[in-house]
């Protein structure tokens, strides 16, 4: 990302709000939800709703709330009156996709301070349903996210010949990450591996605390160009990198354990930022993670570990908060996930960590991060990496 004038702008994130995710925030409508995590970002970057030329909204599909194209009523709750407003979906990764929309709207010098929300109030539905789509021609046996995804994971760990424990050792480090971060749904203060070890089987060989919640939530993030990130008041992230791919749900060849979608995202977004050497050159990622053993899946699809080593990195204790890649230092989607924000608070929670302002689950000397969305059947993905310093020109 050239900072020369007949290049793209430099993008800085100075502002970062999140709310409190619960299974119900009956304490507030949607256009409340969004926007207390827009405050939360303004008053972040110690900006008003009138420094915002534009606003990039992104949630998952309108039936996980049963309301039709909410964006359209929720622009006067944030401060979009007059104002470009644009809606993103791209699945469980919308997230991530929101970011990069209106990151490039700065970095094209469309706009010079971009206002990106994402949310989810899945107490107002009810998505395991509306993620049982029926498929034509095949028997009605799918039963939400994890139904369809537990065959994939069977297939890594047969290819991988991972030791059955390595799920439970993800969700333990997550829900005990979780602890540290105020904003998380699920705090289980006394979480032990033998519990999660025993939890009951929801699809095999997915348990129940190797799943992720369903929350109600909302995350926004301020991007701005290098004239705003010099007025704000803490240290911005930068943009180093940023990428979006997705490949068909299914066709001959597909690989559901590593996606090639995932692969080439992961590719192009280290093209850009100057990486040549993940494990190296990253701090902490913060990687989507909705059930236990996609950690593993996704350190081998993004080239942090060789194929079927994933999950030794993840049982030798590297991924672990003390370790050499601390990964979802936040507690993860495992923890919680408010599905059209979760992706967005991957990306934000990378920036918080290079910021130095992620609070008790702050990585030491953390330069550089990751975040990672992928979102429908593993065909969506979304990542960023963001630097304490800004890219060089």
């Amino acid at each position: 990302m050239s900072g020369h004038r007949t290049g793209r702008e430099p993008v800085a994130v100075t502002g970062i709000g999140q709310t409190k995710h619960a299974a119900a925030r009956r304490d507030v409508s949607l256009a409340g939800l969004v926007r207390e995590a827009a405050r939360r970002a303004l008053d972040d970057a110690e900006l008003t709703w009138a420094d915002v030329d534009a606003v990039v909204l992104g949630k998952a599909p309108d039936f996980f709330e049963g309301v039709m194209m909410p964006e359209l009523y929720l622009a006067d709750a944030l401060g979009a009156a007059g104002k470009p407003l644009l809606r993103v979906h791209t699945a469980g990764s919308v997230g991530g996709s929101t970011a990069l929309v209106a990151a490039d709207l700065v970095a094209a010098r469309v706009r010079r301070t971009v206002l990106a929300v994402a949310f989810e109030k899945q107490s107002e539905s009810n998505a395991m349903w509306g993620l049982s789509l029926p498929v034509p021609f095949q028997q009605p046996l799918l039963a939400g996210a994890g139904g369809f995804f537990a065959p994939h994971v069977r297939a890594y760990i047969r290819r991988s010949g991972a030791p059955a424990e390595v799920g439970a050792l993800v969700a333990y480090k997550d829900r005990r990450n979780a602890l540290r971060n105020p904003w998380a749904h699920v705090h289980d203060h006394g979480i032990t591996l033998e519990q999660v070890r025993s939890s009951p089987m929801l699809w095999d060989p997915v348990r129940y605390s190797e799943t992720c919640p369903s929350s109600d939530g909302a995350c926004a993030v301020v991007l701005t160009d290098r004239a705003g990130a010099a007025r704000a008041p803490h240290p911005p992230a930068w943009v180093h990198g940023g990428a979006m791919r997705s490949e068909p749900t299914l066709f001959a060849g597909k690989d559901f354990v590593s996606p090639r979608a995932g692969r080439d995202c992961a590719a192009e977004t280290y093209r850009q930022a100057g990486i040549t050497d993940p494990r190296r050159e990253i701090d902490v990622a913060e990687l989507y993670v909705p059930f236990s053993w996609y950690e593993p899946m996704w350190l081998e699809n993004l080239g942090f570990a060789a194929e079927g080593e994933g999950w030794k990195l993840t049982a030798s204790g590297a991924t672990e908060m003390g370790g050499e890649l601390p990964v979802n230092p936040s507690g993860g989607v495992l923890s919680t996930n408010p599905i059209g924000a979760s992706g967005l608070i991957r990306f934000a929670e990378a920036a918080l960590q290079v910021r130095g302002r992620a609070g008790e689950h702050q990585v030491d000397g953390a330069r550089t991060a990751l975040g990672h969305a992928y979102g429908g059947g593993a065909q969506f993905f979304s990542m960023w990496v963001v630097g304490r310093q800004p890219p060089t020109t």
